[in-house]
């Protein structure tokens, strides 16, 4: 048994250090959010790239903890635009929800003596028969504009709108604009 659980850390750990990963942290006067990604398998041009993401968002109402599994891929005929499609996991202290995710990523088409600037997008919805407690239902929106300052260094500004329908009222967990630096490596 000690060797399996050995053999899967070294499986573990060769993967983490042979992918693409990145963290973040953003930041408002009232949240705080950390961010990870790890891409999960080393794609060649064309190729459907595998993405997991885990993030945490302590908002003023809640903390927020969600996981995320995204198929990725250069959209056909545009090399800028990527799209990713996948499902995500959101816990709270009140529901858990599955939603569905769809992602964008667009590498503005700028003279090379700019830095790279990107335009990000993604819309998570969770029906009532993938909100499970109290939640009727979950969406989530997000819009990022990303510029990376230094290779592998990203600052970004963003805003996000986190909505829960529940059974009896709505609560909107956060609807919010937010700074950030990312880090890839």
């Amino acid at each position: 048994m000690h060797f399996k659980k050995l053999l899967f850390a070294a499986l573990f750990s060769s993967l983490l250090l042979n992918a693409e990963n990145s963290i973040g942290l953003n930041i408002n006067d009232k949240d705080l959010e950390l961010q990870a990604s790890v891409n999960l398998f080393s794609t060649y041009e064309g190729d459907t790239g595998y993405i997991l993401d885990g993030s945490y968002l302590n908002t003023n109402i809640d903390k927020i903890f969600c996981i995320s599994i995204i198929g990725e891929n250069t959209f056909q005929g545009s090399e800028n635009l990527s799209l990713g499609f996948g499902a995500k996991v959101v816990f709270t202290q009140n529901f858990v929800a599955t939603p569905l995710l769809a992602k964008a990523h667009f590498v503005l088409p700028i003279n090379a003596n700019v830095p790279t600037t990107s335009i990000n997008t993604s819309l998570a919805y969770a029906p009532s028969i993938l909100s499970f407690t109290d939640a009727k239902n979950y969406t989530e929106f997000r819009i990022e504009a990303d510029i990376e300052i230094i290779s592998n260094i990203h600052i970004f500004t963003g805003y996000r709108n986190i909505d829960t329908r529940y059974k009896t009222y709505d609560k909107i967990f956060n609807s919010s604009f937010y700074g950030g630096m990312k880090l890839n490596f």
